[in-house]
């Protein structure tokens, strides 16, 4: 699993290099293949990074915006991600009509997750081959929502899937055979406690589940404080 890694003084800096980073990936596949496509996580480090390519000069005509997880919360609130990509994205540039956010509302969530595939594979052909996927990293090694122990980690004939309740929700998310077509994967991690995990990522093997993610062009952006030394 071939990754590069930069480390940036703190989390503002880490931040506005990940805006950077998609701005640029937009210009480069919208030459290439007239849109871009891509997925985004939740948590807390993203919220910084997309108010900052809110204000970057890109063609969001030509976007799409996916999720890479949601909790399973009402619509509106706190809990879900989407609330906060509305707020700090979808307020600020013209992508709502290109916004497309996870199910999670729908009481039968398993047939909500086979509709969000084939929203991704119209989009983004079948099978789904997303741009750029931003996922975090978590102090226990998830990545998305695919959590240790949890048999979402095994999903090998699906995009997307649900999970069993973590941290008291369940989770809608991308599977690792999604993940793995992805053409660029951005890493954004922060913090002191990531510290740990971001060690067993870049060493590779089987200890996390983050480090199953298999797409070929992986960018590890990191803080001092989750980096080290």
């Amino acid at each position: 699993m071939p990754l590069r890694i930069e480390t940036l003084a703190d989390a503002d800096a880490v931040a506005r290099r990940g805006a950077s980073e998609i701005a640029h990936a937009v210009r480069d596949a919208v030459a290439a293949r007239g849109r871009f496509a891509f997925a985004v996580s939740g948590g807390r480090t993203p919220w910084a990074m997309l108010a900052a390519l809110a204000r970057e000069a890109v063609p969001w005509e030509r976007v799409h915006l996916f999720q890479v997880d949601e909790r399973v919360a009402p619509e509106g609130h706190a809990d879900r991600n989407w609330t906060e990509i509305g707020r700090v994205l979808l307020d600020a540039v013209p992508l709502a009509e290109r916004a497309h956010a996870m199910p999670v509302d729908d009481a039968d969530l398993v047939a909500a997750a086979s509709r969000y595939v084939q929203r991704l594979e119209l989009v983004c052909g079948r099978p789904a081959v997303l741009d750029l996927v931003h996922l975090g990293l978590g102090a226990d090694g998830h990545t998305a929502s695919l959590v240790p122990g949890d048999p979402v980690l095994d999903v090998a004939d699906a995009d997307v899937a649900c999970t069993l309740p973590y941290q008291g929700r369940r989770r809608m998310t991308l599977t690792f055979p999604a993940l793995a077509r992805a053409r660029r994967v951005l890493w954004i991690v922060t913090g002191a406690e990531k510290r740990e995990s971001l060690a067993k990522l870049l060493r590779g093997g089987a200890s996390i589940p983050a480090t199953r993610v298999a797409c070929g062009a992986q960018l590890v952006l990191a803080d001092l404080a989750a980096a080290g030394a």
